[in-house]
């Protein structure tokens, strides 16, 4: 049966999609890359690639044993990764996502935390939506993440953990013309750019609710960052839950635009989401920890 380096050079060969630049990559000699390649193909008995004049393509049996390898690959490295860590957190790594919310505070406040404590260990973080998130867990490649859960908490793959919900506001920037007739309406809400990430179904329905809009943004980033300049410097809104703008409310960098009791409010709802039956790291395990430590501190700070 194949092993695991025939299988990390198949999975190379697939992603630069070129000998030459596979072998230089995993630091082998072409033709032993080939005869490892040969291999792998002789022990699965099927033809994995196409080999032609700019590189190679993936059969249909490459594409199946790729997504198979690179479980297979992501599996060994978190057991390493556990192994590591056991009794000695200044070892191993952690493979964290977050969506782009958590991502603005509570993650970075959290991995602060935990890289004081264990500075060693290695972190990589991944920003991207709950969906995307999900796919990258149970494939293997993310040991944990926080992102909103409305419409992940039913799921039997997973594991939930609700953190604590922070209430809904739209914002603006200071000098916004509409902030000195608020409280707004839906109507005039309305007659404004709205920005947004991706949007959960109900949130999506409420904002859709009282702008009387089929398609409520107008403009969609998934990149908070992106979307604080973007309202700070033009007169497009958008909303938020309080903790991801309350330093920049209270600095004077964005303002809160009210809205008229009609409009439907809001709320976070972020969650802590591994794997359901799936024992976290020493690394994960502290990581949660912090991250319920700042939810708290943040709880105990708000006004």
């Amino acid at each position: 049966m194949n092993d695991l380096r025939q299988l990390r050079h198949f999975v190379a060969l697939a992603e630069h999609g070129h000998f030459a630049r596979a072998a230089e990559a995993v630091h082998l000699s072409q033709p032993a890359l080939s005869r490892s390649i040969q291999a792998l193909e002789a022990s699965l008995e099927c033809r994995l690639v196409d080999r032609h004049s700019r590189g190679i393509s993936l059969t249909a049996h490459g594409q199946l044993v790729l997504e198979h390898a690179q479980r297979l690959l992501a599996g060994s490295r978190s057991l390493q990764n556990a192994v590591a860590q056991l009794g000695n957190l200044q070892m191993g790594e952690l493979r964290l996502g977050a969506g782009p919310f958590p991502a603005a505070r509570l993650v970075p406040q959290a991995i602060g935390r935990l890289a004081q404590a264990h500075p060693r260990i290695r972190i990589e973080l991944s920003i991207d939506d709950w969906r995307s998130l999900r796919m990258r867990l149970l494939d293997e490649h993310l040991e944990v993440f926080v992102a909103d859960i409305r419409e992940l908490q039913d799921d039997p793959l997973l594991a939930v953990e609700p953190l604590q919900q922070h209430a809904g506001v739209l914002f603006c920037r200071p000098e916004h013309p509409m902030l000195c007739k608020a409280p707004l309406d839906g109507r005039e809400l309305a007659t404004l750019a709205f920005a947004g990430t991706q949007l959960p179904e109900t949130v999506e329905a409420s904002v859709r609710e009282f702008s009387g809009r089929d398609r409520p943004l107008s403009i969609r980033c998934d990149n908070f960052m992106v979307l604080k300049a973007l309202v700070a410097q033009s007169d497009v809104i958008s909303l938020a839950p309080w903790d991801v703008i309350a330093e920049d409310v209270a600095n004077g960098r964005l303002a809160v635009l009210p809205v008229a009791g009609n409009v439907p409010r809001q709320h976070s709802a972020y969650g802590v989401v591994s794997r359901a039956g799936h024992s976290l790291s020493p690394a994960a395990q502290a990581l949660l920890g912090a991250l319920r430590e700042e939810d708290e501190a943040f709880r105990q700070a708000a006004p």
